[in-house]
């Protein structure tokens, strides 16, 4: 009788509660942020999880982290807020804005205007080398200005290219629009009215807040690793936040209908144009149907949001390590779970790769410096040095290509510790190579005087 009755209640509870009994029983939201640390190497995962009203946290959920190009959400919103309120047009052209500003398609002068800001398709794209970021002293309208004269890749309007001075020049115009910097509009039209008291523009200031240092890769390692943020960068990818206040943003986002009609109108015209026109708009993306996000990578945090309405879920992802495409994996594997779909692996991030690769040619690169150090054929070690040099030479000359940035922002900023390593290693064996090459050559050449000075001569 007993078993029977608790066969009846747990029936009447997975009747009632279906959700929270399947939840349980078919997946470990813990297990794969574990399986995600394990892959990565990344010392530090917080996730929040919405699902049809219920937040759950996994990790430090006070802790702050940079939350990388997710920013260009709120930049958007500013922006949109702006163009909702009639102080802005997505027709009005940047020019109207920032004084003095002009650029240029085949040597051809054309306008950008604010809508293609905002849809990544004004013609710049995210190449370091022909649209240099913010140096440590310049202020957006500085850094703007920095960007006038220059030549586009494709002509506004025409193409999407991803790129974050699109986010930073709107930055520029919130500031000229509203009449206050950047920050402070923030602050006061976006973070304050949604409750954001833990999210910062740019490296938090306030005192008792617990800041996640970033970190890099090294040799299988996460390494602790800071880097300085500039005021000229942070609308495109440089706010801190934690997965308490993500949860807020995330809650807004679904329940527009109990918020103000200050973020309801301008939510609702990014949702708009998002389905009107579908790809990116105002730094969100439009996966499918009713399903939006964004991603976020910089030297040292990784971070990633998917936001469905229409489903009642959502799910933020925060990391202190620049492994991005495991971060996005990781965060979609979350949704898929809670939304009951079937799920992938976690894949591995480009800087994972790279670090296992490096990391593997940095043990072979010190057993050949060993193996030099006893060769004494000039032959052999004329041969190994050709192809070690046009190793270096094609690491100087490819990877910059790849990544669009020079050789020494991707070593010094980018890539896994294990990889400046190993560049270093190989000039190394180069050097070692060459001075062998030079003795050799000198001990040659006193050989042969000496045994000249032996040669009897005839009288």
């Amino acid at each position: 009788m007993r078993i029977k009755r608790f066969i009846i209640l747990s029936l009447i509870i997975i009747l009632v509660f279906p959700h929270k009994c399947m939840a349980s029983d078919t997946y470990n939201i813990q297990a794969l942020i574990d399986e995600f640390e394990d892959g990565t190497g990344c010392k530090s995962v917080s996730v929040v999880i919405y699902d049809h009203g219920n937040i759950s946290y996994y990790g430090d959920k006070d802790g702050l982290y940079q939350i990388g190009s997710m920013t260009k959400s709120f930049t958007g919103l500013a922006a949109v807020k702006l163009i909702n309120e009639g102080k802005l047009s997505e027709d009005d052209k940047v020019s109207d804005y920032i004084s003095g500003f002009e650029v240029f398609f085949e040597s051809q002068k054309v306008d950008i205007t604010v809508g293609q800001l905002l849809s990544q398709t004004s013609g710049f794209t995210n190449s370091e080398k022909d649209y240099p970021s913010a140096a440590e002293e310049m202020t957006l309208q500085d850094w703007a200005m920095t960007m006038s004269g220059k030549e586009l890749k494709s002509a506004p309007g025409t193409e999407y290219n991803y790129s974050n001075v699109n986010y930073n020049l709107l930055g520029a115009i919130i500031e000229n629009v509203s009449g206050m910097t950047y920050r402070e509009y923030m602050e006061k039209e976006i973070l304050d009215p949604i409750g954001m008291k833990r999210t910062f523009v740019g490296y938090p200031d306030a005192s008792g807040v617990q800041v996640i240092e970033g970190a890099r890769l090294a040799y299988r390692r996460a390494v602790d690793y800071e880097i300085s943020v500039k005021e000229g960068r942070i609308p495109a990818g440089y706010f801190y936040s934690n997965t308490e206040d993500m949860a807020k943003w995330m809650s807004a986002w679904m329940n527009t209908d109990d918020i103000s009609e200050e973020f309801r109108g301008p939510s609702e015209y990014i949702i708009g144009s998002l389905a009107k026109q579908g790809g990116y708009f105002a730094g969100w993306e439009r996966f499918s149907d009713d399903v939006i996000g964004h991603s976020g990578g910089t030297p040292n945090y990784s971070s990633r949001i998917v936001i469905s309405k229409k489903d009642g879920i959502a799910v933020c992802v925060l990391t202190n390590l620049n492994v991005a495409a495991s971060t996005d994996s990781l965060c979609n594997t979350l949704y898929a779970v809670v939304s009951g779909k079937e799920a992938g692996p976690i894949t591995k991030d480009v800087w994972t790769v790279f670090d296992i690769v490096f990391s593997l040619i940095s043990v072979i690169l010190i057993g050949l410096f060993i193996v030099l150090l006893n060769v004494k054929n000039r032959k052999i070690l004329l041969g190994i040095g050709v192809l070690l040099i046009i190793l270096l030479v094609l690491v100087l000359s490819v990877f910059p290509a790849i990544f669009g940035a020079a050789l020494t922002e991707i070593l010094l900023v980018w890539a896994p510790w294990s990889m400046t390593g190993s560049l270093i290693l190989l000039m190394v064996n180069i050097l070692l190579i060459i001075i062998k090459q030079v003795l050799g050559g000198a001990k040659l050449t006193l050989s042969s005087a000496a045994r000249l000075r032996t040669v009897p001569t005839e009288k």
